[in-house]
């Protein structure tokens, strides 16, 4: 179990390791590919808040394709280099979830965005690349906390109520 905050694991049964990696694309890359390497687990889970991209998204969502959206793929191809921005995972919803280093609280940043994917976070892709690469089966389950616009600056005050229902899903799908 990989958290990027202790508040946002802070409902997931106790009997579970879990993992706090930190904010941020770099910091849950690494602390995921160290956790991997110590323990070697059959399976990693990411858990927590994404801000939603389009109108009406609500709930919990099983990301089916992870996007690394501030990443310059398309540069790097074009410069006859391997870039890797995209990856599937298996057991999904359906869901597109885009992760950057951008903490998203602009409407046109957010507009933008929703072209590719229907949330937003900034760990998931870094998690699911870390486990790709140590040959670890990875799930994304992401809770929308914001509409990734001014709302995203209350995610201190909705947080606890999106970790309980992270932790209700962890028990009832995990045990």
């Amino acid at each position: 179990m990989v958290a990027a905050t202790k508040v946002e694991a802070a409902y997931v049964p106790e009997h579970l390791e879990v993992v706090l990696t930190g904010i941020g694309k770099v910091e849950a890359a690494a602390v995921t590919a160290a956790a991997i390497a110590r323990s070697r687990p059959e399976l990693v889970l990411n858990v927590g808040t994404a801000g939603a991209l389009r109108p009406g998204l609500t709930g919990l969502f099983l990301p089916s394709t992870v996007v690394n959206h501030d990443y310059s793929a398309d540069a790097i191809r074009a410069l006859g280099h391997d870039a890797v921005d995209e990856i599937e995972i298996a057991g999904g919803d359906g869901t597109v979830l885009a992760t950057g280093d951008l903490f998203v609280t602009d409407p046109v940043v957010r507009d933008a965005l929703a072209a590719r994917a229907q949330l937003v976070d900034m760990e998931g892709f870094a998690v699911a690349r870390a486990c790709r690469l140590a040959g670890v089966p990875c799930r994304l389950v992401k809770i929308v906390s914001d509409a990734a616009d001014d709302s995203a600056l209350e995610w201190a005050a909705v947080v606890d109520a999106c970790a309980r229902l992270i932790g209700h899903w962890v028990r009832d799908e995990i045990g």
